[in-house]
């Protein structure tokens, strides 16, 4: 019997449809997609090794080329449990295994969901383009669903060392994302057809294009991209100081523990004020403290308001702190701009709290399964309304509170309503020394280059960093020691295409993958009918 194919797709099943497979052929992508996933996760920070997410979207899309969507559901979840597993270990450090494997086994399910897509569209002409956007589509998905959305592991945030963060400034983590995916899948499709040439001798013009292309085109407009990239001040600049007074170990119950933290922030400051005085630091125009450097409220409790007020008159200029302030019975996580004279002068409220950490869902199931995790978030947090910018001594800084990084409108709008420089406060100290931190300062360092900005990071415990908005680190902390950064940094007012187009190149990448998914649905369903004829 001679066999004629009539396409690379049906050449890589030839196998008998009826017969079993045999235990190797199901066991080798199952292993070859688990494996993916680990390779895309030790791609990220705190590792320089970006390059390994290209070999890993590369090893997803061979898996996946040409699967039927049960196979596809189930590699795609292994290659989402591969990644996940290990990137959120950290979610574990406060309160163990269950809810972390909880989260990862839902987040998979996305990553899932995107493996049925990407497999569909692998027969398709062109597929790295489709199964990329498929990819970028997954991502919007899991920044807005369920809970208002988990977007952590944006491929995008484990390229701050990489050729293609530029593409930041262009249109946001979705490009950058779609760059770095588009590139993996080609260097797949590239792969498949050389080993296919030597084969058969033959060569794919069509194919062999559209692989050199997904390859060489987002290299290339990495490159193009760097001019919008720059650090130069455009509006002045300002010399900043972060705060980082440490946290305690171990010890003190739960109260004390904050009066212990507010005290060492101004302890901290003290000792800045005191080198100013000496001559063996510059004089900074503000002084940045982390989320909850006070959640003894300030403004409610007078011995918290005179800490804050004494260190605000020592070092003379006016200091931004995070506290956690009741308002008509409501919890905020606010930071508050203190002047050394008038006191508080300017609020912000956290608008995109964390779910399981500042609003508890389905608080009577979680309370079924572990009654003390309620006991813990006895409260709710409540949302703030509007974008943080604190005009401080002429300088115009946005605020985005800890989680609300990982969020693309949370950043954005800060920059549209004024910002010249963007502080990202935070609070790491609950996980202790895992990569969690590590993970968010890289997705500082992806907002610095978005949106053309400076990005403070102060935080309790470390890492603290002041990141340039070219993506640079220029100084940073060690974890869980007490210590001050102080910068002259570059202010800017101009506006990245990223930050002009906002959330546009999300959704165009999101129709594109529909687009795609609605093609090769249709052809799927005209060669049914075909070979029912």
């Amino acid at each position: 019997m001679t066999v004629t194919a009539t396409s690379v797709d049906e050449s890589d099943r030839l196998r008998p449809q009826s017969a079993p497979a045999p235990w190797r052929a199901r066991l080798v992508p199952a292993v070859v997609a688990a494996l993916s996933g680990l390779l895309l996760y030790v791609s990220f920070p705190p590792r320089p090794l970006w390059w390994l997410a290209l070999p890993a979207f590369a090893g997803f899309g061979w898996v996946l080329r040409g699967r039927g969507w049960k196979a596809a559901l189930g590699l795609g979840y292994l290659f989402g449990l591969g990644f996940l597993l290990p990137l959120l270990m950290w979610t574990s450090v406060e309160v163990g295994p269950l809810p972390w494997l909880a989260l990862v086994a839902a987040e998979a399910v996305f990553v899932a969901l995107v493996g049925v897509g990407v497999a569909a569209v692998s027969r398709l002409p062109a597929w790295p383009v489709w199964a990329a956007a498929l990819w970028i589509a997954g991502e919007a998905a899991r920044a807005r669903v369920p809970f208002d959305g988990f977007p952590w592991g944006k491929v995008a945030f484990g390229q701050a060392d990489g050729v293609f963060l530029p593409l930041a400034a262009v249109g946001g983590t979705p490009v950058l994302g779609f760059a770095v995916v588009l590139c993996g899948f080609g260097l797949c499709a590239a792969v498949r057809l050389a080993v296919e040439g030597r084969r058969t001798r033959a060569v794919r013009r069509p194919a062999a294009a559209v692989a050199l292309l997904s390859v060489a085109v987002p290299v290339a407009g990495a490159l193009a991209a760097r001019t919008l990239v720059s650090d130069k001040a455009e509006t002045g600049t300002a010399t900043v100081a972060l705060v980082q007074g440490n946290v305690p170990r171990a010890g003190l119950e739960f109260n004390a523990q904050r009066r212990a933290v507010l005290d060492y922030h101004v302890r901290e400051t003290e000792r800045l004020a005191a080198d100013v005085k000496a001559g063996r630091t510059p004089r900074p125009d503000f002084v940045l403290w982390p989320e909850n450097s006070s959640d003894i409220d300030p403004l409610e409790y007078a011995d918290a308001r005179l800490d804050v007020q004494e260190a605000s008159r020592a070092i003379g200029v006016p200091i931004s702190i995070g506290s956690v302030v009741e308002r008509d019975g409501e919890l905020f996580n606010e930071q508050i701009l203190w002047d050394p004279v008038k006191g508080p002068v300017q609020t912000y409220d956290k608008r995109q709290i964390q779910p399981f950490g500042e609003f508890l869902p389905l608080r009577g199931l979680v309370g079924a399964i572990n009654k003390s995790w309620t006991e813990m978030a006895r409260q709710d947090f409540s949302r703030g309304t509007r974008p943080g910018v604190f005009t401080i001594d002429g300088a115009k800084v946005g605020l985005a509170t800890c989680y609300e990084a990982a969020f693309d409108w949370d950043v954005r709008d800060t920059v549209t309503h004024g910002a010249q420089m963007i502080s990202v406060p935070s609070n790491n100290a609950t996980f202790d020394r895992s990569e969690m931190t590590y993970q968010q300062l890289a997705m500082s360092r992806i907002r610095a280059v978005e949106h053309s900005r400076t990005v403070t990071v102060p935080v309790t415990s470390g890492v603290s960093a002041v990141i340039m908005p070219d993506g640079r680190i220029t100084q940073k902390t060690g974890m869980f020691v007490p210590a001050y950064l102080v910068q002259k940094v570059p202010l800017r007012s101009s506006k990245t295409p990223a930050t002009e187009l906002g959330v546009l190149p999300e959704i165009v990448l999101v129709l594109v993958a529909a687009g795609g998914l609605g093609w090769a649905i249709a052809t799927g369903v005209r060669g049914r009918r075909a070979a029912a004829v």
